[in-house]
């Protein structure tokens, strides 16, 4: 679970509640991983509050500080029993840094093998895929320098991802990464918008397919046809980067990461919306009904349309009206 950032803590906190339920739900035990972090355990105890609200069994900090710390035993030793771990926000270079290429590194990625849910939110996200944005300026127009790449823990492969994507402006430098290799498929993650990728297999072999979860949107540039100039292209002068085919996928969109395939979109349903219009087509039933009947004027089911809103309306504001105890 690719998680572009700012994920709803407070409201709906629809991506942490489906990371809880796909870890397990109440047998989920979650390892937090905070090393991006420069805050201190509170980090981790936000983090812990909130799945343990949201139904896991157990929550464990692994923080370590140091690439020596990332060699302990014991540390490795906490992600034996995890179903699920989260990788914090904060500096994704510290992360890399540290945990990279250690035997606490090694340990997440076979714990995503076999088969456990590894979430990240913004730093913890572009730590995910087999390149990393390490650091660099905002902005539309792709420039030469204007970011720095670095190795990530490739649980995705041949692709390099970006956070924040839409709040910060991340185009041109995303653009530039895939621009100079273009072998890698660009992933921007918008803010409190999960990117959930699985292994989906069919008759011709083991699929990489990314559904949209959050109020934003994941963009997605593939430059397999790309021309570009980014071999010769001086300081920090704008880049030609042409024929980048673009998808702007919101909640509900499948995109085949193994095929670079848009899958058929799955419109979203708004639970009010659906309430709604469940009752006006029971309304509608009713009318048909009286009227067929004869026994029934327009005046009347006017009336009778009015009573049942305004109790309706009575009950949603009081919802004891007798006074027992709630």
């Amino acid at each position: 679970m690719i998680i572009g950032g700012a994920e709803d803590k407070l409201g709906r906190r629809t991506i942490l509640e489906e990371f809880v339920a796909a870890s397990g739900g109440s047998a989920a035990r979650i390892a937090v991983i905070p090393t991006a972090s420069s805050l201190g355990p509170e980090v981790v105890e936000v983090y812990d509050a909130l799945f343990r609200k949201l139904g896991a069994a157990d929550v464990v900090a692994v923080r370590p500080g140091s690439r020596d710390e990332a060699h302990d035993p014991m540390l490795v030793k906490s992600l034996t029993d995890a179903t699920g771990i989260f990788m914090t926000g904060g500096n994704q270079l510290k992360l890399s840094a540290i945990v990279c290429g250690t035997p606490l590194g090694d340990a997440i990625v076979t714990a995503h093998h076999g088969g456990v849910v590894v979430a990240g939110t913004s730093a913890g996200a572009s730590i995910q895929s087999s390149h990393m944005v390490a650091f660099g300026v905002g902005g539309t127009t792709p420039k030469q320098r204007m970011t720095q790449v670095a190795a990530g823990l490739g649980l995705l492969r041949s692709s390099v991802i970006d956070q924040h994507f839409d709040q910060r402006n991340r185009y041109g430098r995303l653009l530039m990464i895939v621009s100079q290799s273009p072998q890698l498929l660009g992933i921007g993650v918008d803010e409190d918008t999960a990117a959930v990728v699985e292994h989906v297999p069919d008759e011709h072999g083991d699929h990489e397919v990314l559904r949209v979860l959050g109020r934003g949107a994941v963009t997605i540039f593939d430059p397999a046809r790309i021309v570009t100039n980014a071999y010769e292209a001086k300081r920090s002068s704008p880049m030609l980067a042409s024929g980048v085919v673009l998808h702007v996928l919101p909640q509900g969109s499948a995109f085949d990461l193994t095929s670079r395939t848009l899958l058929a979109h799955e419109p979203r349903i708004d639970p009010t919306e659906a309430e709604e219009l469940l009752e006006a087509g029971h309304d509608l039933r009713q009318m048909a009904r009286d009227i067929a009947a004869g026994d029934a004027s327009p005046s009347t089911l006017r009336r009778r349309l009015a009573r049942k809103k305004s109790s309706k309306t009575h009950v949603e504001q009081d919802p004891n009206p007798d006074g027992a105890p709630s």
